[in-house]
């Protein structure tokens, strides 16, 4: 589920919230980088969750419908397409599915229903919604296309949705583009055979990601006056206090990298880090990093600091 990219963001975060905090209790704040990197799959389950709460939306709309005095002939004998949605059916029926929405408490939408009922509401007034509504007995993949549609159209630019994310957790938003792309490779991806594998991943590609986001973390903060030495000197136009407070960090992470990470290659730490400072720090932060990070690299490689092994040599 995570990216490198992402995790390195998630580091650089938990960074700047001890440097913000002034604690020294290291063991406290891994705990909190672990627990900001694993939100993401709460935010994966809890959209999940908003496609059968969006069902439930229809299943009441028809219910009501029937009901009405002088209730039309299409209200009377609705379409339960999206009710009987074969690819929300095989969701809803997973047992892993519930187990970890029931451990994890994400009952959201049964609280919040009316954001459910925003998007519902806003998927009514689609001509697409109607023509799926109109097919006679959908197959598997019609089902999943309608999915993927509702999804990207509809769910992941409602700015409604990203609003109340952002009152729930702050830290959401950050994870919010990469899980609408895992959402809609799931939808794409998911069947009767494969559901054990696709339906939730795991937060981590592998204990080598964990162990990443925790060695980084720590070589940034036992080493911070070591970092900070190898950048003094090579900013002559900047003192410390001129240099951005992420700036700083980006840095100090890139030059961990350099040292203390032999299998990671010299160039794939400066493009990581000119992307993140892209999006994060100031508009000249990428050419600022960009061009200390590459004389530190030839400092380093003449001094023999650069201690590159294996896939970390290319």
């Amino acid at each position: 589920m995570l990216t490198r990219r992402h995790i390195r963001v998630k580091v650089m975060q938990a960074v700047y919230s001890l440097n913000k905090s002034g604690q020294e209790d290291l063991t406290k704040q891994e705990k909190f980088l672990l627990y900001n990197m694993e939100q993401m799959q709460d935010l994966y389950l809890l959209l999940l969750q908003l496609l059968l709460a969006l069902k439930d939306q229809a299943e009441n709309k028809m219910v009501l419908s029937k009901k009405k005095h002088l209730a039309t002939e299409l209200e009377k004998n609705p379409s339960r397409n999206f009710i009987e949605n074969k690819v929300l059916a095989l969701i809803d029926s997973h047992a892993s599915f519930s187990e970890i929405i029931k451990k994890k408490k994400l009952n959201y939408w049964e609280q919040d229903d009316e954001y459910a009922a925003i998007i519902y509401n806003i998927l009514r007034e689609q001509e697409w919604y109607a023509a799926y509504l109109a097919k006679k007995e959908p197959s598997f993949k019609e089902d999943q296309e309608f999915l993927i549609r509702l999804y990207k159209e509809i769910i992941a630019p409602n700015e409604k949705l990203y609003e109340y994310l952002e009152d729930k957790r702050l830290t959401w938003l950050d994870d919010y583009p990469l899980v609408n792309t895992l959402m809609v490779k799931m939808l794409s991806k998911i069947s009767l055979k494969n559901i054990g594998t696709v339906l939730i991943p795991d937060v981590y590609k592998d204990k080598e990601d964990r162990n990443f986001a925790l060695k980084l973390f720590r070589e940034v903060i036992t080493n911070d006056e070591k970092l900070y030495s190898e950048i003094e000197g090579k900013t002559p136009n900047w003192d410390k206090e001129r240099i951005a407070g992420l700036d700083m960090i980006i840095l100090k992470m890139g030059i961990s990298e350099f040292l203390y990470f032999p299998s990671i290659p010299v160039r794939a730490t400066i493009n990581e880090y000119l992307e993140i400072s892209k999006e994060y720090s100031t508009p000249k932060s990428s050419i600022f990093i960009n061009g200390i990070l590459d004389k530190l690299v030839k400092d380093f490689s003449e001094t023999n600091k650069l201690n590159k092994i294996g896939r970390g040599l290319k």
